[in-house]
Order: structure tokens, then C-alpha cells, then sequence
């Protein structure tokens, strides 16, 4: 499974980091507070966990991974589920009509969808930008 190792230390359970204070090395228990990037940021953490929508994507697109979405997560913005688009500075709300799973790398797969969806909308405000402001 990709992304379940750090510095020598090897994670079992996908939510291991939901499960406990994720303070496993002695700096972490020292300092009181979960290293971060010792990840090995260039994966996405279990391909298990992929949406049909994103396994469809992969192989429409022929990448063996999603390494350019592993830094997108579920976030929150005024108390709504939210992903952030970094090209529009500004978050996506997820549609009140989507179940949320409890397991975080499913809400991140889902936000990932989400991202990806909202950047090929014509609602997507770059679209709006490039019709406006192309020259040819």
C-alpha cells in the first residue's frame, strides 16, 4: 500500500493518525506534536481507496499515479465540507447532497473527485478568465 511508511516506521491501519495522537517517534512525544513531512509526500495513500471516477481518470489520462492531488484534503470552510482549488485561491464546498464516508483518505479520494470535476466544469472560473481575456 502506498504512503504507509516514514523514517523506518511502518503504519498498518490506514487510520492509524484518526485512531491515536499519531505521536510516534520520541522528538514527536518530546515536542507534543505529530513531524508531518516525514511522509513520503510524492504518494497518494492507498489506491484501494480510489473513486470509480478517479480510477477512470488515471487510465483515460495513462498515469500509473495521482501524485500531483496528494497534498489535497477534505477541509472545512464556515463549518461546510470544502476542497481548496489553488487556482482560484478559494475553497469548493461539497454539495449538500454527497454522503460522506468517516474515514478520512475516503473524504480525501472524494475531494480529490471533486477538484478535478470542478476544474473541468465550464463553472470553473478560469474558463470564464480564458474567454474572456484570449487573444486567438
Amino acid at each position: 500500500m502506498a504512503g504507509t511508511s516514514y523514517k523506518g516506521t511502518v503504519i498498518e491501519d490506514v487510520d492509524h493518525f484518526l485512531k491515536s495522537d499519531g505521536l510516534d517517534s520520541a522528538r514527536e512525544k518530546e515536542i507534543g506534536q505529530h513531524i508531518g513531512y516525514r511522509y513520503d509526500v510524492n504518494l497518494v495513500p492507498d489506491y484501494d481507496r480510489l473513486t470509480p471516477f478517479l480510477k477512470q481518470y488515471m487510465e483515460h489520462m495513462g498515469w500509473d499515479d495521482l501524485n500531483w492531488l496528494e497534498d489535497v484534503h477534505m477541509g472545512y470552510e464556515e463549518g461546510h465540507p470544502a476542497v481548496f482549488d489553488r487556482n482560484i485561491n478559494g475553497w469548493v464546498r461539497v454539495p449538500d447532497t454527497i454522503e460522506l464516508p468517516d474515514n478520512q483518505q475516503d473524504r480525501d479520494m472524494i475531494a480529490r473527485e471533486l477538484l478535478i470535476k470542478f476544474q473541468m466544469s465550464p463553472n470553473h472560473p478560469l474558463v470564464q478568465l480564458r474567454q474572456a481575456y484570449m487573444k486567438f
